[in-house]
């Protein structure tokens, strides 16, 4: 099972996105999804497969932190 964290999309640019995990800036597709520059995004095996809101994002990154301690 995988298990993806939401990041947030910093740059966009011929159908590719620059997403941030909290530091780690990762290059993904974007043609499934309709996402811009400020959104959160989940990736998986590269492509952007969903957005979320801010709040459902802080919501699960908070979440995946309580577990890393």
């Amino acid at each position: 099972m995988c298990v993806a964290i939401p990041g947030l999309v910093k740059k966009l640019k011929d159908g590719k996105v620059t997403v941030d995990f909290n530091g780690n800036e990762v290059e993904a597709y974007a043609g499934l999804v309709n996402v811009k520059e400020g959104d959160y995004a989940l990736v998986h095996a590269g492509c952007v497969i969903q957005t979320l809101k801010k709040d459902e994002a802080e919501e699960i990154i908070e979440l995946m932190g309580g577990l890393e301690a």
